[in-house]
């Protein structure tokens, strides 16, 4: 008796992928897709000059049925030939996504907002803090809050509890939504290339306690933010998105606090949208965002 394997209806895959540049790449993929019966719905490229290497994304329509896994395993022998590093995603499948907070609630009310409007492609099975400050908003939403305290000496066990929430939901993406807490190198490495953390742009000018009294005090005329991939190097991981927003003397402490806030919400939400649809590529210590 053969083992039936599980399918899913005809529907829309997103295929990424990057390798040494070369010719070909474009007609390979495109003979598979066609072999297969794909229709292309939307194609980006990119080749890297400098590192010398080609970046695609392609959004296809599959016909019939098809199963991911299968899709994966058949496109493998056109990867080995071209050493391409890939993955083939259902387009609209959402990614299962893990917010990390502290006691500043703004990124997170904006992710979960986002989220329950049906404008980001994920979903939230857990929120961690190492503070009870957002355990009502969590529950407003019905989402499970985990209050994990850290300290110097239960760290190791605090980010022990998060890998094994990670794990027990199958989680794709941590989000570090103004969680004020250093990761671990280990804990990093981990999560390499599946989280995201959101710093103001400040950063390395105004460190320490209230950043944003600082820039006020010395006059600035910009505030901003920066979504970026955690690693080891603090709050030095390859970027996904910035944006900046103008001020003047005319803002007080309060209101430039308010406008950094709002551009930290704006440019977080950006950076989980892009990755959740697969569109953000690493390039060594930069990113290919196929916006």
């Amino acid at each position: 008796m053969s083992l039936a394997i599980p399918t899913t209806p005809a529907g829309d895959y997103v295929l990424i992928l990057s390798c040494p540049d070369r010719p070909g790449i474009v007609h390979a993929v495109s003979g598979f897709l066609v072999s297969r019966g794909g229709n292309i719905l939307e194609s980006q490229q990119f080749g890297d000059r400098l590192t010398d290497r080609f970046f695609m994304r392609i959004d296809f329509v599959a016909p019939g049925p098809v199963d991911a896994d299968v899709m994966r395993e058949a496109f493998a022998p056109v990867a080995e030939q071209f050493e391409m590093t890939y993955e083939i995603w259902d387009a609209s499948e959402p990614y299962r996504t893990l917010i990390m907070v502290s006691k500043q609630l703004h990124c997170l009310n904006d992710l979960l907002f986002r989220a329950s409007t049906g404008s980001l492609q994920i979903t939230i099975p857990a929120i961690v803090s190492n503070h009870p400050d957002a355990e009502t908003l969590a529950a407003s939403y019905g989402i499970p809050f985990h209050h994990v305290p850290v300290t110097p000496g239960t760290k190791p066990e605090a980010e022990a509890e998060l890998m094994r929430l990670v794990d027990k939901h199958a989680v794709h993406l941590v989000v570090l939504a103004r969680y004020m807490q250093v990761l671990s190198d280990d804990l990093c490495r981990q999560l390499s290339g599946r989280a995201i953390n959101i710093h103001h742009s400040f950063l390395p000018s105004f460190k320490g306690a209230k950043p944003y009294h600082q820039a006020f005090d010395r006059g600035v005329k910009l505030v901003g933010a920066t979504a970026h991939y955690v690693t080891g190097d603090l709050d030095e991981g390859p970027i996904i998105e910035q944006d900046v927003m103008r001020v003047d003397h005319t803002y007080d402490q309060d209101q430039l606090v308010s406008a950094g806030r709002d551009v930290e919400a704006q440019v977080l939400s950006r950076a989980v949208r892009w990755h959740s649809q697969s569109r953000v590529l690493p390039n060594g210590s930069r990113t290919v965002v196929f916006r």
